[in-house]
């Protein structure tokens, strides 16, 4: 059991460097590219090895997870020729500490609990839209106009209430976010991020293997596997309640509980933009037309509320 589990560890880390590897182009790093097709995408396998200054069979074992104990140097010398960034490195660091059981057991899975102080913070928030998120993005609790910024999210029960199964597989997201296809790219990298260093968590792997399977626009950005995520200070909705509001974003993780954060939009005061929060809090998240059965089905709440 422990040499498959570490077989596992080493595979995923292989995994993160064949990605890198075929996404970073040779004239990037300064390799010359000679006439002729490049069968391979990006840069090949003994390129990288010559510009990390290792053997070439010594890399080809650690892309194929038999190799798992990299030293730091080697995988500073890595991030250096695939042109990592902070992030990037830090998480290459994550995978191979893993691989070589550097790390203790897995923790057990976050808890869903929400304290009673957190939804009284929510509550204080208002008309600020405000939730509770977990690290794999369910929504937990939220005040009304958390929920009702998400059009349409209060359509489906609250167990399935997950931004990132609404920006994939809900019909209004695209509507919703005039950048859609940055907000899909950060989120798969926050996944990915996570995924990466925790791989056996069910709460992750239920909601990857949900998204592959629902979503093409998953899947190929999950391939390329990207772990930055560049989020912007401010996000734009074209809400269709209150027509386009300009917000700015904040994410505080929460002491005492692993794996929960607080997710908060601001407006200045007194601004077009703030107006239109207070619309969205005082008539809360609105039910769907009896005509247009909810994805899930349908339990839907106003007012602070909390996801069993």
């Amino acid at each position: 059991m422990a040499s498959t589990s570490a077989h596992s560890e080493g595979a995923e880390l292989g995994r993160y460097l064949r990605a890198r590897r075929t996404r970073t182009s040779p004239g990037h790093v300064g390799l010359t590219v000679g006439p002729g097709i490049r069968r391979t995408p990006g840069l090949r396998r003994e390129e990288l090895a010559t510009l990390a200054g290792i053997s070439i069979d010594y890399y080809v074992r650690l892309e194929r997870g038999k190799e798992t104990r990299p030293s730091p140097a080697v995988l500073d010398s890595l991030a250096r020729a695939l042109l990592l960034d902070d992030q990037e490195h830090q998480h290459l660091r994550e995978l191979a500490a893993r691989a070589a059981r550097y790390v203790p057991e897995p923790p057990l899975a976050p808890s869903r609990t929400v304290r009673p102080n957190l939804r009284l913070l929510l509550e204080s928030l208002r008309p600020n839209p405000a939730y509770v998120i977990s690290r794999s993005m369910d929504l937990l609790a939220w005040n009304p106009g958390g929920l009702a910024l998400y059009a349409g999210l209060e359509d489906w029960p609250a167990k399935h209430r997950n931004l990132a199964r609404y920006i994939f597989l809900h019909p209004a997201a695209r509507d919703l976010f005039s950048d859609w296809d940055r907000q899909i790219t950060a989120c798969v990298a926050r996944l990915r991020a996570i995924a990466g260093t925790a791989p056996d968590a069910p709460d992750l792997t239920n909601l990857v293997g949900e998204l592959l399977l629902k979503s093409h626009d998953f899947a190929r950005l999950w391939e390329r596997y990207e772990v930055t995520g560049r989020k912007p200070a401010q996000k734009t909705f074209q809400h269709p309640r209150v027509g386009t509001l300009t917000l700015t974003s904040q994410s505080l993780q929460i002491e005492g509980t692993p794996g929960q954060r607080i997710g908060v939009y601001t407006a200045e005061p007194g601004s077009p933009d703030h107006d239109a929060l207070l619309l969205l809090d005082m008539a809360g998240p609105q039910p769907a037309p009896a005509a247009r059965p909810a994805p899930f089905g349908g339990t839907r709440g106003q007012g602070l509320s909390e996801a069993p």
